[in-house]
């Protein structure tokens, strides 16, 4: 029986990869292998975690805010208290191994595994690795990446590339377009656009898409299929309508995203780590936004390390709301630039990273 702790949360983008790897090693070893969360109490994972039929135990840990609170004068002692809870979940659970995916919680429990004795693996997601998973590394038996060049953060012999892994299964065959079209009520007469921002939207991307939309006729050059996310749902279909324009598919979510991605020949949105692994393995010509308002900027890094290879484009977000769509068209009808980015994506795309993961938590294992 295998005994394996999965930490991280605190965003979809640490969540869902712990997810797809507690999947493989489920699909692997069945009934041989015991999994447990731990997460942070308060932040989605305590609620998200459980639905998905696993258990999680929560620590009190929380985040630096970049302004003087009294909750910065607590953290230190909610640091000392996680890490003492978390030695005490690692001893009762007996763990084997614990992989930290990133998130508040990631980090004590990682710690407090390493001073234990017990061997660890660190997933890292971006491009640009942040100073905990640097200070961390050094004890840990392997570094998991999805990128090359990592070995600028962490000792090259311990870094294997996987990639994100990823819940779902994204391809670049992806669904039948005619019907993914269909769907959103679209012929194949003019290009589309993906305009996506995450579940709760993004500002720059909406204001992007209205400035747009105020300078057209009443009839979009290129069908959009636009998600609004839920904190702007309202205010953008009042937008629209008070501005009513053919061609463009509004919503706060997009249920079936392998429809989106089937009907799209452009998609412009943020560089997170898992969505950039994500449009990566389905092959789209992409325009990166990347947010400006994240830790050590990696979004930028993350769009930055597929600029450089040929595979996207980049706008930046204080640019994007006056040129963001425009370049988006100019991209949708240029066959020769669609067809480049394409290929070279393609190329990046790692389709077994939850597996590869598992592989190197076995790897870890057999040597302990």
């Amino acid at each position: 029986m295998r005994r394996i702790i999965l930490s991280g949360g605190g965003t979809g983008g640490h969540i869902y990869p712990a997810v797809s790897v507690a999947e493989a090693l489920k699909r692997k070893y069945g009934e041989e292998v015991e999994i447990l969360f731990v997460g942070a109490e308060g932040k989605m994972e305590m609620e998200k975690i459980p639905a998905l039929g696993y258990r999680i135990e929560g620590l009190p840990v929380a985040g630096l805010q970049r302004r003087l609170t009294l909750s910065n004068l607590a953290l230190p002692f909610k640091v000392a208290t996680s890490i003492r809870r978390a030695k005490g979940i690692i001893r009762d659970f007996k763990a084997d191994i614990v992989v930290g995916f990133g998130g508040y919680a990631s980090a004590p429990v990682l710690w407090a595994a390493q001073r234990l004795g017990i061997p660890t693996v660190i997933q890292e997601q971006n491009s640009y690795a942040g100073l905990t998973n640097k200070l961390l590394s050094k004890r840990a038996h392997k570094i998991c990446v999805a990128y090359d060049k990592m070995e600028r953060f962490f000792p090259a012999e311990r870094i294997t590339l996987t990639g994100n892994p990823l819940r779902g299964r994204f391809t670049a065959e992806g669904s039948n377009r005619a019907e993914a079209l269909a769907y959103y009520g679209f012929n194949d007469t003019l290009p589309v656009v993906l305009v996506v921002g995450g579940s709760l939207g993004t500002r720059t991307q909406n204001e992007m898409m209205k400035a747009w939309i105020k300078g057209l006729d009443g009839v979009a050059p290129v069908q959009v299929i636009w998600q609004t996310g839920k904190y702007y749902e309202r205010e953008m279909r009042e937008f629209l309508e008070a501005h009513p324009t053919e061609n463009i598919w509004q919503g706060a979510f997009i249920d079936r995203m392998d429809y989106a991605y089937a009907a799209a020949d452009v998609v412009l949105s943020r560089s997170g780590a898992c969505t950039v692994s994500e449009l990566c393995l389905v092959a789209k010509p992409t325009i990166f936004i990347p947010s400006p308002n994240v830790a050590e900027d990696h979004q930028t890094k993350n769009a930055m390390a597929l600029v450089e290879k040929g595979a996207a484009e980049v706008v930046r977000d204080s640019e994007a709301i006056a040129r963001g769509m425009q370049e988006a068209v100019a991209l949708a009808e240029d066959k020769e630039r669609l067809a480049t980015l394409k290929a070279n994506i393609a190329k990046l795309a790692i389709a077994d990273s939850a597996e590869r993961v598992v592989a190197v938590i076995d790897e870890v294992l057999a040597k302990k």
